[in-house]
């Protein structure tokens, strides 16, 4: 088990790992190896996310969350294959944290009495200013 947080863990088999070769310089290493990590996490159908977590995870996700409800890092910033799986892990962890704050929420409030006065004068001095811009009736 993946501990997340309090009340939160995810189970080691849910994640998926793929090897790939990594991109960018590095010479013959990069052509010879696979350090690359592409990392499946299905959201949609995990049994450890509360319904809630879930939905905003998938918000969070964005364009690495496909049709189906998996999410999909690809980690290639260091050079051995065990580094860019811990990357992609925490990469992860991070997500599923942010997504399982829950966010505050907003109390309507109305403008002042004043700040409408204020935006009034604004708009009247604004008109002023356009009415000087046109041009003199030959009255």
């Amino acid at each position: 088990m993946i501990s997340i947080g309090p009340g939160l863990a995810i189970d080691e088999d849910e994640l998926e790992y793929r090897h790939a070769r990594a991109s960018g310089p590095g010479g013959q290493h990069v052509n010879k190896t696979s350090t690359a990590i592409e990392l499946r996490f299905d959201a949609r159908h995990s049994p450890s996310l509360p319904p809630d977590v879930r939905v905003r995870l998938e918000r969070l996700a964005g364009a690495r969350l496909t049709q189906d409800g998996v999410i999909i890092l690809f980690a290639q910033s260091f050079r051995s294959q065990e580094l860019n799986r811990q990357d992609a892990i925490e990469r992860l962890l991070s997500l599923i944290r942010q997504a399982a704050l829950k966010p505050k929420p907003r109390k309507p409030t109305k403008p002042t009495y004043s700040s409408k006065l204020k935006r009034l004068e604004r708009k009247a001095g604004r008109a002023g200013i356009k009415v000087l811009r046109t041009k003199p009736s030959l009255d």
